[in-house]
Formats: C-alpha cells, sequence, structure tokens
C-alpha cells in the first residue's frame, strides 16, 4: 500500500499548488491513499466547506486540522456531517465533528486516521498521548494500518509522540510549523515519522503570511492583521510505502515540488 501526505494548504496559493501539481503526482505516484492538512487553506485562517469540497475533489481521500479549524463559523455544522474532515481528536468531549476515522482505500483496503494536537506553546487541551492511547485500540481493531497527524508547535513533543506511537501506528506526520524538515525516517518499531511535513502553499512569505506584514510585527510589536500570500506556490507532503498486513512502513519519502516549474 501507498500513503501520500499532503502538508498544511494554505489560501489560495495552496489551492493553486493542488490544483496544479496534485493531479500528476497521483498519476505518478499512484498512491492508494491520500490524506491532506486543511486547517489555513482559506484565507490561511481555517476552511469553509466550500474550500474543504474543493479539496476532497482534487483526489484528497480524508482531510485533517488543528488549532485553526474552529476559525470560521461555517466550519461548525461541516465537522459534523462530513466524515471525511476531521479535527484534533484531543479537544474537549462534545466539540464539532471528530478526531478519527475508519475509511476505505482505492483498492477497497482499511486505512485509520488519527488527528491530534500538541499542547507545548498551544493550547492547554486534553493530552495528545492519552488520546492516542484511547484512540488506537478500537481504529486498531478494525486494521493494522492507521495514520497519526500529529499538529504541534514544538518539534521535542512532535519526536515524542514519533517514539510513543512507534510500532503500534503506521506513519506519524508531524504540521503546523510549516517549514519541512528532513528528518524523515522509519523508526525501530516501523512508524515511519517525520517532525514536520511542511506548507502547500505561497513560500515566498513568511510561513505563509505576506512577509513584510510578519517583519512589521516583529520590529514594531505592534498589531498587525496577517494576509496570505500568493507569490511561488509549492506542494509539500511525504509518501509512504506500507505493509498493508502488518501496518508497519517500509520506507518515507519527502514531498516538494513548484507549481509552474
Amino acid at each position: 500500500m501507498r500513503v501520500l501526505f499532503i502538508a498544511d494548504v494554505f489560501g489560495s496559493a495552496g489551492r493553486t499548488a493542488i490544483a496544479e501539481l496534485l493531479p500528476g503526482l497521483l498519476g505518478r505516484l499512484m498512491p492508494d491513499f491520500c490524506v491532506a492538512n486543511c486547517e489555513n487553506v482559506a484565507g490561511g485562517f481555517g476552511f469553509t466547506p466550500a474550500t474543504a469540497d474543493e479539496l476532497l475533489r482534487s483526489g484528497i481521500d480524508v482531510l485533517t486540522g488543528g488549532n485553526h479549524s474552529w476559525d470560521r463559523r461555517e466550519s461548525m455544522g461541516y465537522l459534523d456531517s462530513n466524515e471525511r474532515v476531521l479535527r484534533p481528536h484531543n479537544y474537549p468531549n462534545g466539540n464539532p465533528g471528530r478526531g478519527a476515522g475508519v475509511f476505505f482505500t482505492r483498492k477497497g483496503d482499511k486505512v485509520a486516521v488519527l488527528n491530534l494536537m500538541g499542547r507545548v506553546f498551544l493550547d492547554p487541551i486534553d493530552c495528545p498521548f492519552r488520546a492516542a492511547d484511547e484512540a488506537l485500540p478500537r481504529l486498531r481493531a478494525e486494521t493494522p494500518v492507521v495514520l497519526v497527524d500529529m499538529h504541534a508547535e514544538a518539534t521535542s513533543e512532535k519526536l515524542a509522540m514519533g517514539r510513543h506511537l512507534d510500532g503500534r501506528v503506521t506513519a506519524v506526520f508531524g504540521t503546523h510549523t510549516h517549514v519541512q524538515t528532513a528528518d524523515e525516517r522509519v523508526l525501530p518499531g516501523g512508524t515511519a515519522y517525520i517532525t514536520d511535513a511542511g506548507m502547500t502553499g505561497p513560500h515566498d512569505s513568511i510561513i505563509g503570511v505576506k512577509t513584510d506584514l510578519i517583519l512589521r510585527r516583529f520590529r514594531t510589536k505592534l498589531p498587525v492583521r496577517f494576509e496570505p500570500a500568493e507569490g511561488d506556490p509549492r506542494l509539500s507532503g511525504a509518501l509512504v510505502d506500507v505493509d498493508a498486513e502488518t501496518g508497519r512502513a517500509l520506507r518515507i519519502e519527502r514531498i516538494h515540488l513548484a507549481a509552474g516549474g
């Protein structure tokens, strides 16, 4: 089995990168299942039903989220109604949507997806480590192939999650910082890991936002309204080959492509 994970899709530039690059990538790599993080797809802040549907029509099977999943009011009901759009599992019980699910590949095999969020430098929500431990028996009862989006700020917390889940999940993809790391590997227990899959969006920017606005914020410490950048759309992510019988990862490869090139 082959799985493609697409890093945080940011704004209209991210949607441009998906539209221009994903069809060819799907044709060349032939993944059986595709996951993307969509928490920044609508103007850099959250998602709308329309932008999520656009991504799902492009060939992406499941969308994950993060702290920005709640930014837009119209996303709340959509999270409840569309099982293919997840938000972090370790938010308090009763919040809209769900944080995990079991889905079918193009060949009819089952794949579980678990969306978690870290707490270091982020909201003090429920413990992601305990949330993972609680969710895994139910997911693994249906399939050995379990993909985890660990949406977190601190590299140490993401790596800790990778080690914590090694041998129990197929892959842990770090998201949130929008800078792709070069530490992809298969951990000793057979779990593919990368600290951050990067950003699918405008790389002529500072993590997706117009450069001059971020610099103004750093230099003046005054409030600045962030606006998404548009230049140099790129697609980032990771490709994982999987033993579908055991759920162990065989290899992981970084993906980073420029649109219009």
